[in-house]
């Protein structure tokens, strides 16, 4: 019997009985309606924390003072190795896979100009932390010198569109701590970055004017440099580490400082995410099991029911083999029938997912195939045994079945 008759045959035993055959579709539909959703939401949450953790600077190295420790024991942050200009220009000097360097000090106050008020940070900076970080400048223009000691400022969107509605920011003041500082200039917007952070809630100032006027000390917090592409970040983390221990005269493989790049922090939360996907996934994938289970039911009994048809198609001629495909034509039939309507009602509910509770996700062609292909198994897998079983069945009992 070829392939086509079959399926001709499967298609009219499953008309015959529409209402079960819907409820037998419906199972389906529903178990991979939700692991289209749900490994949507995965692939679109984890897109998301990749983008906004890239935004945060292309190949960017960060350098942080460790608390150190000894025999074992973790001391506090006054006994901590502290990073310096020095390392930073020590860095720049012997650094090969390193471009662009710049040290850190910030501090989180309100800041005020015109009657207006908002509580922000206050980051001293090289011009170079443009570069590292990725921000441009829309208005104005950027502070010059390493050394730079002048109460000037650039500032974000938000900060912006809080302190100044309405108005150019550029050429006005803004008091942080009551020390006044000049805006000089405004950055483009960047929008949230990782870990849902602002990155335009922010004011840029030259940092020895941070470090002396605003925090009154002469420690560097953080330490951040561009890597020359991606492929080199591995690299330069390991050098800084090898620069930095020889600066400081430390004994090799010590943890006094501990440097990230964006693919480590991006890896670890990845990580979390894939394990959050495949877990909302094998929850869906229950329902995909229990449609199985009821293929398989509904195929027992449109057995029991068809004995006689089976006993009359064996008793003209069917082999055993004819009436196995038959049947396990009708459970793929019922399968893909299910996949299909269940991988179109999926896509949607993952669009009213997105538009309503503004979600991230993403369908990806992979997640299509591999539902498809879970269906198929499952028709195969479900109707094995009850097509296995009318294909064993005896012609003569069979006729003789009531």
């Amino acid at each position: 019997m070829t392939p086509f008759a079959l399926l001709r045959i499967a298609f009219k035993a499953l008309v015959r009985n529409r209402m079960r055959t819907f409820l037998s579709v419906l199972g389906i539909v529903i178990g991979v309606a939700a692991v289209i959703t749900m490994v949507a939401i995965g692939e679109g949450s984890k897109q998301s924390i990749k983008e906004q953790i890239g935004s945060l600077g292309a190949n960017v190295v960060m350098i942080f003072p460790n608390n150190r420790s000894v025999s074992g024991v973790r001391l506090d942050g006054a006994a901590a190795v502290q990073l310096s200009v020095s390392n930073v220009y020590a860095l720049r000097e012997k650094s090969e896979y390193m471009v662009a360097f710049s040290p850190i000090v910030s501090n989180r106050s309100q800041a005020v100009a015109a009657g207006a008020n908002w509580p922000t940070s206050m980051t001293g900076v090289w011009p170079e932390y443009l570069q590292i970080r990725g921000y441009e400048i829309e208005d104005g223009a950027m502070f010059e010198g390493e050394a730079n000691m002048s109460k000037i400022c650039v500032i974000g969107k938000t900060v912006a569109d809080n302190l100044f509605p309405g108005t150019d920011p550029v050429g006005q003041s803004i008091r942080f701590k009551n020390i006044p500082f000049k805006v000089i200039g405004t950055l483009k917007s960047k929008g949230t970055g990782g870990f849902g952070q602002d990155q335009d809630d922010i004011i840029l100032a030259p940092f020895a004017a941070v470090q002396r006027r605003v925090l009154a000390s002469t420690n560097v917090q953080q330490i951040y440099a561009a890597a020359i592409d991606e492929q080199s970040a591995p690299l330069a983390v390991e050098e800084a580490q090898e620069i930095l221990t020889e600066e400081h005269k430390l004994p090799p493989g010590n943890d006094s400082f501990r440097i990230q790049t964006q693919q480590e922090i991006l890896d670890m939360v990845s990580s979390t995410a894939n394990l959050l996907t495949v877990v909302l996934t094998a929850i869906a994938g229950i329902s995909l099991l229990v449609g199985g289970i009821g293929i398989m039911n509904i195929m027992y009994v449109s057995v029991t029911e068809r004995t006689r048809e089976i006993g009359l198609r064996m008793a003209i001629g069917a082999r055993g083999f004819d009436i196995l495909m038959q049947f396990l034509f009708e459970a793929v039939l019922i399968s893909l029938t299910g996949g299909f309507v269940g991988i179109t009602l999926g896509a949607f509910a993952s669009y009213i997912v997105k538009f309503f509770a503004n979600w991230p996700v993403s369908i990806t062609v992979s997640s299509i195939i591999i539902s498809f292909s879970v269906c198929f198994a499952t028709g195969v897998f479900f109707g094995w045994y009850p097509a296995r079983k009318a294909a064993r069945l005896d012609p003569i009992e069979a006729l003789r079945y009531e």
